[in-house]
């Protein structure tokens, strides 16, 4: 509605994590759109409607009053830029056919974080 201030979208993400730390920091940076970033061991997760396990377990987007976890969060950071090939990148991402192997994809990235570029092994999920 015109008048009303738009919200920005925030991306929780864990601070602990040398990994979750490097691209919430690049994503804020190479983003059209202007996203707030935050670790979820500072954040208020409850005013966001989160609990502390659901933010440990994988990275959360609070955008339009909606909550995006894991792939889907990060097809939704794609679908709201203004680029078009971002947007149909997103959208391929939670198509029927592919959004189990995007799921997938986060899993193993998730799992393997500790390995990956910004990791340490602070970064190593717990295994359940």
């Amino acid at each position: 509605m015109a008048g009303e201030k738009s919200i920005k979208p925030v991306l929780v993400f864990d601070g602990d994590c040398g990994f979750c730390t490097t691209t919430a920091n690049w994503i804020t940076k190479h983003s059209k759109v202007s996203i707030e970033a935050v670790p979820y061991q500072w954040t208020d997760l409850a005013a966001f409607g989160l609990t502390t396990a659901e933010a440990a377990a994988k990275v959360q987007l609070v955008s339009g009053g909606k909550l995006f976890a894991g792939h889907n969060c990060m097809a939704k950071l794609l679908l709201i830029q203004p680029n078009l090939f971002l947007k149909f990148v997103g959208a391929v991402m939670v198509m029927p056919g592919v959004n189990p192997i995007s799921a997938k994809v986060y899993e193993w990235i998730a799992a393997n974080r500790q390995k990956l570029p910004g990791g340490t092994p602070a970064c190593k999920m717990p295994k359940d």
